[in-house]
Formats: structure tokens, C-alpha cells, sequence
């Protein structure tokens, strides 16, 4: 029988996966109050309607609106962002950055992408900028989320056994995720999110100038490299990548995330990095 000490611990991580860790507003709204209001406004206008209708069968002139008494106008509203208009501005703003500290300003103002209002903060990258390779996963967890770096939690720990296998840290190599902002209850982020983001992480890509370009799952690589086949299919494959100054090699594997909960498939990703290793040491 589960110990209830155990059984709490899972249950708040339940929560946290499904997101209460995630604030929707700034303030505390009073949803009763609201009720309230609405309920004693509705009592009044029927009042005023009962009146205005005795009046009229008497034959009397209706009473004149006092203007403290006329219905208030609503602002207009702003006119949502269409995600084409997103995706553009997005665009525009990438390619003014003109250095990764610049980039990593430009997105922490980004409004363009809703993910930003129900993240912590902007997890942007870490390792050294300056590395031959550089490892893009998809997005943030809850662990990088509190941290504000990238793979912290356990599936970043065993990215880092990886990594030291093959010779390498966090200082002889570059970590980001195509989506910077961590979704709600760690769910898959939207098309649309991805697609807002998409431009940041291509100029990160850029800036960053690496020798090999490592995708950690299949949604970083369909996305970055334009491959259809799943994951299973394409890991250990060699693909061009266009950082805009010239083209490096990519490399597809398994996200460590996966791995953890298949470790059968450990050795797979074991012979990828090894590939990486031989690449790196200027092997074809």
C-alpha cells in the first residue's frame, strides 16, 4: 500500500505537470462579486423598464436620461494579432539582432507569443556560445522554467552523462530549445507557437556560427531541418542546415526526456553520439 508521504509527493507533482504553477492573471478576481453586481444591475434595468412602460400607458412623456444615468461606452478593443502578423514580426525583430545578447533582449520584450504571459521567465540558452556544436531541444520543462536555463532537470542531468561519454561539458558546447518559454502543464506547444519562435532560434543558430548542429527529438528537427520521417527513422542521419552564412552539418537523435522513459533506446542514441565524437574530431 502506497505511504501517504509518497502518495502527496505525487499528487503535487501531478499539479505541477498540470500546470498550477502557471499564473493566468496579475490580480485576484472576485468571480462572486461580479455575480453580484450583474444580478443587482439586472433588477435595476428591469425597474427602470417597468416604469418607462407605466408612463407610456398613461400617456406621460418618458423622463429625460440624466447623463450620469446613460450606459457607459466600452473602449474599443485592440484587435487581436493575427499569427501571420506574429510570425512577421517575429521575423523583423530576429534579424535586427545583431549579437546574442541583443536577441536574448529582443525576446524577453517579444509579446508576439502568448507562452511568454504563463512562463516564470525566458529560458534563452547555456554552455558556451563560442562551441563547435550547439544542441536544440524542443522546450523548456518545469525545472528550466524555475531555473531560467535549459536541460536542468533530469533529462538535461542525463544529457550531461552524454555528453562527458564523448569528451564534452556545458563549456565545449551551446544548449537552446526552438521554443524559449515553457507551455502551460509542459504540453507539446502549439503549431503557431512554434512557428512565432521559429525565427529566434534560426538567428540564434546564426549568431552562435556552430560546426554541427545536434536536434534532440524529432519535434527540433522537423522543425529546424524540414524532415517528415519521425524520429525512429531519422536518428544517426546526417542532414545540411543553412545558418544563413554557410551550411553545417546536423545530426538527429533521441531527447533525452525520451530516453528516460525508454532506456532500451539508450544505445541508439549512444551510437549517435559517437558519430558526433568522430564528426568532431574531423571525421567524415
Amino acid at each position: 500500500m502506497m505511504s501517504r508521504p509518497k502518495a502527496a509527493r505525487e499528487l503535487i507533482a501531478f499539479y505541477l505537470d498540470a500546470g498550477v504553477d502557471a499564473l493566468l492573471g496579475e490580480e485576484p478576481v472576485n468571480r462572486m462579486a461580479d455575480d453580484v453586481a450583474a444580478a443587482r444591475s439586472g433588477a435595476g434595468a428591469s425597474a427602470a423598464a417597468e416604469d418607462k412602460t407605466a408612463r407610456r400607458l398613461r400617456g406621460e412623456a418618458p423622463l429625460p436620461i440624466a447623463s450620469s444615468q446613460a450606459a457607459p461606452q466600452r473602449p474599443a478593443a485592440a484587435a487581436p494579432v493575427s499569427p501571420d502578423a506574429a510570425v512577421m514580426a517575429a521575423r523583423e525583430a530576429a534579424k535586427t539582432a545583431t549579437t546574442l545578447e541583443e536577441l536574448r533582449a529582443l525576446l524577453a520584450d517579444f509579446e508576439g507569443c502568448a507562452l511568454r504571459a504563463t512562463a516564470t521567465q525566458l529560458v534563452f540558452a547555456d554552455g558556451n556560445p563560442q562551441s563547435r556544436v550547439m544542441f536544440v531541444g524542443e522546450a523548456p520543462g518545469y525545472d528550466e522554467d524555475i531555473v531560467g536555463r535549459p536541460f536542468v532537470g533530469r533529462s538535461g542531468k542525463l544529457l550531461d552523462r552524454m555528453m562527458a561519454a564523448i569528451g564534452l561539458d556545458r563549456t565545449a558546447s551551446y544548449i537552446a530549445n526552438v521554443v524559449p518559454w515553457r507551455p502551460p502543464g509542459n504540453r507539446t506547444p502549439t503549431p503557431q507557437e512554434t512557428a512565432v519562435c521559429l525565427p529566434f532560434i534560426r538567428r540564434q543558430i546564426e549568431l552562435a556560427d556552430p560546426d554541427i548542429l545536434v536536434c534532440l527529438g524529432g519535434p527540433a528537427m522537423q522543425t529546424l531541418l524540414g524532415v517528415k520521417d519521425g524520429i525512429t527513422r531519422s536518428r544517426g542521419r546526417w542532414f545540411p542546415y543553412d545558418t544563413g552564412q554557410r551550411e553545417i552539418r546536423a545530426l538527429a537523435t533521441f531527447h533525452p526526456a525520451f530516453l528516460l522513459r525508454s532506456p532500451l533506446q539508450k544505445r541508439f542514441a549512444w551510437r549517435d553520439f559517437l558519430a558526433l565524437k568522430k564528426m568532431l574530431a574531423g571525421g567524415a
